[in-house]
């Protein structure tokens, strides 16, 4: 149990949180949402203990084990599959304790362990996480230092659910994910068998992988029961009370403060006006929960053109004479709205460089419309921002010409304010780099908008107003994004990424949600592999051999000390009556290692059937 009682913390000065409680019950699933900057963050840090509480208390069950993922694994050389196995130090203890324990007790105690934390299977878990967050089995065995920054942060994410801690902090996990990999984790969450307190503005993850929501609002925290339409259906009731109260409050207020008014210096009622005064005083005010400043995107309109804008024959595409992507025939029209769909590395990337002409192709036809105008936004924002410039100089560097309250509206309408339209772009917030990105990307009227995760980093009410911004967006409209919420909303059309090419996707999102869970491959293949017999995939034939070898180890270990002991026990000086005491201690330990052989040989044997049955083609 999670239990929060009256805590307070200011940042500078600032009360972020104020006298806030609340508790959560062992093994429950909570989604935290709240606006940028309100202290979601801080609130995980306070719990991890990285930052002291001005007052309150926050209490865990002692010895309570809390994870998450503070940041990217480093660039080292340990590969993928030994880096996750590392996060559960408690199965490497016990193993290098193994290596040197003497005593039968002892090593008696760590094997019952290690079959309670199924320390056999440890690899294959390990790698199951890894496959379900995109890394191939050829991937797992790379060293980290062959990865990205964002790939790194899949590993961290890999480690901290294989370590399964009692308490899983996850602080915007999707959003170094793809579509495929935040449908995965959405599944893997809501089979995890401990507590989980998850920030996001997934509203598709908030809907599937929790059952309560917890709201950071005006500094205080409220645990709301259900999913996230649950919470939201519930707040806007909870909203439209508290403002029918506070117009009740605020006529009542006036018609007494309209008799205090009128009579307040007539000596025949100046008592009453008195009382009617103290009675305003005494008015406790009702207020309304803070409402999110709703910064409504609005992007301009482009002229319409004869269609396509853009038509592709027998295209190829990739990079330094390889092609990612070949045989490419597609149609785009103004008013098409495609979502790109497949794992990373698929090439979707690839195929929004090519669209918005920051990629050349290899091959094949490509004709796009006279006057045809581009806007794209990269999922990595400093990718097209320069980090030593602030909004205002992005934009007086694209229009020299305009006046700079032209400038600072065009920002304002935006959600930039007056201090960050100064800030260099190094240093605005995820959601800041976001929004001038999106201000930069559709500055000059698209008529086709290209958008790579345009909702990492932006909270709730933003994702909403992107929502309606596209809606009414007369271009067409490329998007790729891991938020199922935002492409059942704004696409009609889907395209698959996938094997090097770009194929339509007759069925709906859903249907694809269902195929990517059930690792249903409905696809055809251009090129069907012929049928060969059918055995286990890498990962398991790999944690079946080394439970195999580490079964034999401890039956070779156990039987070594069975010898020894025995040859105690048959010393025949052993028996002599002054060591009566002695004899029974060294009975009971060759007892234990007896037990401990038994079951060994067991786990072995089991381990070796389940290998030969994996081994045997079916």
């Amino acid at each position: 149990m999670l239990r929060i009682s009256d805590i307070s913390y200011a940042v500078d000065g600032r009360p972020l949180i104020e006298n806030a409680s609340v508790t959560i019950p062992a093994g429950h699933k909570v989604g935290m949402v709240g606006r940028n900057g309100t202290g979601k963050t801080t609130l995980f840090r306070l719990i991890r203990g990285e930052l002291t509480l001005e007052t309150g208390t926050i209490t865990l069950p002692k010895k309570a084990r809390i994870g998450g993922v503070a940041q990217e694994v480093p660039a080292s050389a340990t590969s993928l599959i030994d880096t996750v196995l590392a996060a559960d130090t408690e199965r490497l203890a016990l193993l290098s304790e193994a290596e040197t324990a003497t005593d039968p007790t002892r090593i008696a105690d760590i094997q019952t362990r290690l079959g309670d934390i199924d320390a056999w299977s440890a690899e294959a878990r390990a790698a199951t996480i890894l496959k379900g967050l995109g890394f191939d089995d050829p991937d797992q065995t790379r060293p980290c230092a062959d990865f990205s920054g964002g790939w790194r942060m899949r590993v961290a994410l890999a480690a901290v659910l294989f370590a399964a801690p009692d308490l899983l902090l996850l602080d915007e996990p999707t959003n170094y994910l793809d579509l495929e990999g935040a449908l995965w984790l959405e599944a893997y969450l809501a089979r995890y068998p401990h507590s989980v307190l998850l920030i996001s503005h997934d509203r598709g993850l908030l809907n599937r992988a929790v059952g309560s929501i917890l709201h950071l609002e005006d500094r205080k925290l409220t645990l709301y029961q259900g999913n996230y339409d649950t919470f939201a259906a519930t707040r806007a009731a909870r909203i439209a009370v508290a403002e029918a109260e506070a117009r009740k409050q605020a006529a009542r207020k006036a018609h007494l403060q309209s008799f205090v008014d009128r009579f307040r210096y007539k000596a025949s009622k100046a008592v009453q006006a008195q009382s009617r005064l103290k009675m305003i005083e005494r008015m406790t005010p009702i207020t309304t929960p803070q409402e999110a400043a709703l910064k409504a995107f609005s992007f301009p309109a482009p002229e319409e053109l004869s269609p396509p804008i853009i038509a592709m024959e027998g295209v190829s595409v990739g990079y330094d004479g390889q092609a990612v992507l070949s045989q490419l025939d597609l149609r785009i029209d103004q008013d098409d709205r495609i979502a790109l769909l497949g794992k990373n590395g698929e090439g979707k990337s690839t195929l929004s460089k090519l669209l918005s002409g920051r990629l050349a192709k290899m091959g094949g036809s490509m004709t796009s419309a006279a006057k045809l105008r581009i806007g794209y936004f990269a999922q990595h924002q400093l990718d097209e921002l320069n980090a030593d410039e602030t909004p205002i100089q992005h934009l007086q560097r694209l229009r020299p010409k305009e006046l700079p309250g032209k400038i600072r509206t065009r920002l304002g309408g935006f959600g930039i304010g007056a201090d960050q339209a100064e800030t260099v772009a190094a240093r605005l917030s995820g959601g800041q780099k976001a929004r001038l990105s999106l201000l930069l990307a559709t500055l000059d009227a698209p008529h086709l908008l290209i958008l790579d995760e345009p909702t990492n980093h932006l909270d709730m009410e933003s994702r909403e107003a992107l929502v309606e911004a596209l809606t009414a967006y007369t271009g067409a409209v490329i998007l790729v994004s891991h938020d199922m919420h935002l492409l059942s909303l704004v696409a009609d059309r889907l395209w698959l990424v996938r094997d090097g090419r770009v194929r339509v996707f007759d069925e709906d999102l859903e249907a694809y949600r269902r195929l990517l869970l059930s690792r249903e491959d409905r696809e055809k293949k251009p090129k069907p592999k012929p049928a060969r017999p059918r055995r286990a995939d890498r990962e398991t034939l790999i944690a079946l051999r080394a439970e195999v070898r580490k079964g034999e180890a401890r039956v070779t270990k156990l039987n070594d000390m069975r010898d020894k002991l025995a040859a105690k026990l048959a010393n025949p000086d052993l028996y002599d009556d002054s060591r009566r005491g002695e004899v029974e201690v060294w009975q009971r330990k060759y007892g234990e290692v007896m037990e401990a052989l038994e079951r060994a040989e067991t786990l072995w044997m089991s381990a070796l059937e389940r290998l030969e049955t994996a081994e045997t083609p079916g």
